[in-house]
C-alpha cells in the first residue's frame, strides 16, 4: 500500500523504502525517512492531540507570518492550528507517491473567520520520491476583492550536531535580524553556521540553497514562487522558554523555511497562486 490513514495521520511509502507522515492537524509533515535516516525534527514534547500547533515537522504559516498589528490572528495564522480534509491519492507510480489535503474558509470556526474574513480554497500536495519530498500549495481567492497574505513552510530539519551544520546560498542577501531588534544586515559569509540564537528573514533569496547536515549528508532546498528564506534556531535560553520543546533539543534541529513573508503577497479576486518547495538528498 503506497498510503494508509490511521488515527488522523496519512502514511506514505515509496518503493525505494522512503517514507513520510502527514498529520491532518495542520496538514503538518511530521516525518521524512530516506535511507533509514529521519530527516525531519519533531520535539519529544510536541502536542499531537490538536490542542496546539505541532512543534516540529513542516507547519504551514498562513495567512500571516509571526504576528501582525492589523490582523488579530494567533502567531503564524490559522492553517497549522486546524484540521484539514484529506482528499486522497493524486499519484502512485514507481517514481512518486502524492497525496492532497484541502482547507476552505468555511471549515474554520466562526471566530477565526471574523478575524480574517476572506473566502479562499487552499490545496496542499505532499509528494514522496526516492530521495525527494515536495510540498506545494494552490491557493484560490474566492472573493471578488483582492486580499493579501504571507505563506511559509516552517521546516524543522533533524541534525546530529547543530554546531556542524551550515547553510549555503545566502551570501549577499539582506536579512532582518530578529535577535537584534529587526535590524537589516547583509550576509557576508559563504556558509551560515549556528553558534547562538538565530532568527533571520533572508529576503529575495535564490531558489536553491544547501543545508549541510554533516560531512556526508546534504539537503538541497529548492523553492518555487517564494521570495524569502528564514533561518531559525532558538539556542539555550529560548529553548528553555518553550513548554513544548525540550531544553536540550536546540542541539539537534535547524529551521530553514521557504516563504514570502518580508512583504505581502497580493492575490486578485478569482485568481489562483501556486508555490512550494522540493527537498532533495544530494
Amino acid at each position: 500500500m503506497p498510503t494508509k490513514e490511521s488515527e488522523q495521520v496519512i502514511y506514505l511509502q515509496h518503493p525505494s523504502g522512503s517514507t513520510a507522515e502527514v498529520s491532518l492537524f495542520g496538514a503538518t509533515v511530521t516525518s521524512w525517512v530516506v535511507e533509514n535516516v529521519e530527516r525531519i525534527f519533531v520535539s519529544k514534547k510536541a502536542k499531537r492531540d490538536g490542542t496546539k500547533a505541532i512543534r516540529g515537522g513542516i507547519p504551514i504559516c498562513f495567512p500571516i507570518f509571526g504576528t501582525k498589528e492589523k490582523i488579530d490572528l494567533p502567531q503564524h495564522g490559522f492553517a497549522r492550528n486546524h484540521y484539514w480534509e484529506y482528499t486522497g491519492i493524486m499519484k502512485d507510480d514507481d517514481d512518486e507517491v502524492s497525496v492532497r489535503f484541502g482547507l476552505k474558509d468555511t471549515q474554520l470556526p466562526h471566530e477565526t473567520r471574523k478575524r480574517w474574513s476572506h473566502s479562499f480554497r487552499l490545496h496542499y500536495t505532499v509528494t514522496l520520491g526516492e530521495k525527494t519530498l515536495k510540498t506545494f500549495f494552490s491557493l484560490k481567492n474566492e472573493d471578488e476583492d483582492t486580499f493579501e497574505f504571507n505563506m511559509l513552510l516552517h521546516t524543522y530539519f533533524l541534525v546530529p550536531d547543530i554546531t556542524k551544520v551550515a547553510v549555503q546560498g545566502l551570501t549577499s542577501c539582506e536579512y532582518i535580524d530578529k535577535v537584534q531588534n529587526g535590524i537589516n544586515v547583509t550576509e557576508e559569509n559563504e556558509k551560515v553556521t549556528i553558534n547562538g540564537e538565530v532568527d533571520r528573514v533572508y529576503k529575495k533569496v535564490q531558489d536553491k540553497v544547501l543545508l549541510e547536515v554533516n560531512n556526508d549528508s546534504t539537503i538541497q532546498i529548492e523553492k518555487f514562487n517564494l521570495k524569502d528564506t528564514v533561518v531559525w534556531n532558538p539556542w539555550i535560553e529560548k529553548a528553555k522558554s518553550m513548554a513544548d520543546f525540550d531544553d536540550e533539543e536546540y542541539k539537534n534541529m535547524i529551521c530553514v523555511e521557504v516563504g514570502s513573508v518580508a512583504e505581502w503577497v497580493v492575490l486578485a479576486g478569482g485568481s489562483t497562486w501556486t508555490a512550494g518547495q522540493t527537498l532533495t538528498i544530494v
